[in-house]
């Protein structure tokens, strides 16, 4: 099968971080499925992991972690040949540790994640756990789903971490692909939403989704904000919610790396019981309630198709934020 391969000595240009070669297709393990790969969306985390924000764990390396596949080998009752599934970054978890038994098996001491710790779906073929996989609703394609399985799920607890009450006024500081997810169940709700982005795409795409008010990077929201969530990795953006937060307000960052946190005065943005939470991967239970979700108010992300040759493109455009919505790759 071919497969975009990462190299953890990658020396080349920031164009070319992988490299599509022919690789032996996965062999089938216990308690795995075979699927065959129809979309995977590219996230900002692949991004991360091939540009060294986060540290290489595997000499080589498929990356992708938002699979639509298809069930090929390794068929059961509940998953017979050619079911339609998603896959996320949590690949699995070992249901031991305390946090699992806890129910907090997003931050389970041994997970397994997609695209990181195994390989992921920018391939044509991949192995994954068959007790982490997601039965799909059949009225999103393939290239629309994909992009519902990290950026939607992630997105989705952070409005539970942020904990989020109806008809709260809600703040989304940055506003790539999980934040432009995100506000349709916010105006479910019947929340306000306030959004602070740079970009002048991103401020069109917030006002065209319907948000309350929209301002540049620099700019702060007409009214303090019940609760915020930060999507850019920048502690400066982090201070600039909070700086917009009510006396006990959240503010939650949906960020897996974030560069140096500033320092910032105590007494004027975080005293008042003001709150600080980070967002950790996502469970099992999250992802089945999104999309559920994402059924019923009929989401449908912005996607732009990539062909698996063209895999350093897609991740060039999330850098660059250069497409209107998310990267899918279909090969």
């Amino acid at each position: 099968m071919k497969a975009a391969i990462f190299s953890s000595t990658h020396t080349g240009s920031s164009e070319s971080f992988l490299r599509v070669e022919d690789v032996p297709r996965p062999q089938l393990d216990a308690g795995h499925v075979l699927l065959r790969v129809v979309a995977c969306g590219v996230c900002r985390t692949d991004l991360h992991i091939v540009e060294g924000d986060l540290p290489p764990l595997r000499p080589r390396l498929t990356p992708g972690h938002q699979i639509v596949g298809e069930v090929i080998d390794g068929a059961t009752p509940k998953l017979p040949l050619g079911t339609r599934v998603g896959v996320s970054w949590m690949g699995g978890v070992d249901g031991d540790c305390p946090y699992c038994h806890l129910g907090m098996e997003n931050l389970c001491d041994k997970p397994t994640f997609t695209g990181y710790t195994v390989d992921g779906g920018y391939a044509e073929c991949v192995l994954v756990r068959s007790d982490s996989v997601f039965p799909l609703p059949p009225d999103l394609d393939d290239a629309h789903v994909a992009p519902l399985l990290c950026a939607g799920i992630i997105g989705f607890r952070s409005l539970r971490v942020a904990g989020i009450e109806k008809g709260e006024r809600v703040g989304l500081f940055g506003f790539g692909s999980s934040a432009s997810l995100a506000i349709a169940i916010l105006q479910s709700w019947k929340c306000e939403v306030y959004v602070v982005t740079r970009g002048e795409s991103h401020r069109k795409s917030a006002a065209s989704l319907g948000a309350t008010w929209v301002g540049k990077e620099n700019e702060k929201p007409p009214v303090m904000l019940d609760r915020a969530i930060t999507f850019a990795p920048s502690g400066k953006v982090v201070v600039s919610a909070l700086a917009s937060l009510r006396k006990g307000g959240v503010v939650a960052i949906n960020a897996i790396h974030l560069d140096q946190m500033p320092a910032f005065d105590y007494d004027t943005l975080l005293w008042g019981e003001r709150q600080i939470r980070s967002v950790a991967n996502m469970t099992r239970q999250d992802a089945r309630d999104f999309l559920k979700i994402a059924h019923d108010l009929h989401i449908r992300p912005n996607v732009t198709v990539f062909a698996l040759d063209d895999a350093n493109k897609a991740l060039i455009a999330v850098r660059e934020e250069t497409e209107q919505g998310a990267a899918v790759i279909v090969p």
